[in-house]
């Protein structure tokens, strides 16, 4: 915790509860997942508190804001490089740690000059191929995830024709 002092956060009973459910958790959870488990503890803390933790904690480089859910942000405390592969059926997301040599040729990246990568995989975990086959065409469309991977990809086959 003498890390997090360092870095210039002030560390309240509630922000160590925080910070403590966020050591080595890899289920990149939202302000809500951690509201949720750590207002067990402490009743009375806000949800403003964990989004005011979580922000000061992003501003300093010790978690990750993740985009990958169009409808929560997710927060990853492994801020090394890394990928994700996220189930479109129950969004659970898992960390991909192989590097990627990507060559993006120069007339695509205009004048940019790229620093870096993030690549998100898209599939089915176990669990949803099991049980998968009993989702209605309905329930499927109302899948979030299944939802935004399908929006990226219609971008990018829009924007390649």
């Amino acid at each position: 915790m003498k890390r997090y002092r360092d870095i210039g956060l002030k560390l309240t009973p509630q922000r160590l509860a925080i910070l403590e459910y966020l050591e080595g958790n890899e289920t990149h959870p939202s302000a809500e997942d951690i509201y949720a488990e750590v207002s067990k503890k402490f009743p009375t803390m806000s949800l403003a508190t964990v989004y005011n933790t979580l922000e000061a904690l992003r501003q300093r480089g010790e978690v990750q804001e993740l985009t990958i859910d169009p409808y929560k942000k997710r927060f990853d405390p492994d801020t090394g490089p890394h990928h994700h592969i996220i189930c479109t059926g129950c969004g659970r997301i898992v960390d991909v740690h192989v590097y990627y040599e990507l060559n993006v040729p120069a007339d695509e990246r205009k004048d940019f000059e790229i620093s870096g990568n993030h690549v998100e995989f898209y599939g089915s975990c176990a669990r949803c191929r099991k049980s998968g086959g009993d989702d209605t065409p309905e329930q499927i469309k109302e899948r979030p995830l299944l939802q935004a991977a399908g929006r990226k990809s219609n971008e990018r086959e829009t924007r390649q024709s």
